[in-house]
């Protein structure tokens, strides 16, 4: 059996990377995904949903290094469910409210902000796992 989710969101803080005690790299950041719609009742429903990505060895590098709070991002990978409740990893909030995280390990990540976004400081250049050389910036499409 197989599964693969694909999340295009921006990312909710600075990402921050650690080393495994065997030396692996691992990143971890958040992206939030956002929709809206309208209700039976003609009001316009604004729903974001947070999902908590890790990335490993190379690409937790890279991730590291390009992604910043704000940056857009298509993240493709798989659900990691909590051990204890088997679905997403389930919390009390600070107003005392149920919430609920999904986790992601990353297979593919694909930077997807702007170069001049990036020189600002909110994002990176389009690239993905592996970084592309600039020779194909000059494509009309």
């Amino acid at each position: 059996m197989y599964h693969t989710l694909i999340i295009v969101g921006n990312v909710g803080r600075d990402p921050e990377m650690r080393y495994t005690p065997s030396g692996q790299a691992v990143t971890s950041f958040s992206v939030a995904t956002n929709r809206q719609y309208t209700n039976n009742n003609g009001e316009l429903v604004k729903e974001t949903i947070w999902f908590r990505i890790s990335a490993w060895g190379k690409q937790a590098e890279i991730c590291n290094q390009y992604l910043r709070k704000g940056s857009k991002v298509l993240v493709e990978g798989r659900l990691t469910a909590d051990q204890a409740t088997g679905g997403p990893r389930i919390w009390t909030g600070q107003d005392g409210q149920a919430r609920a995280s999904f986790e992601v390990t990353a297979q593919t990540v694909r930077f997807l902000s702007s170069r001049a976004e990036s020189e600002m400081g909110a994002g990176a250049p389009m690239v993905e796992e592996t970084l592309a050389s600039g020779e194909d910036d000059n494509i009309p499409f």
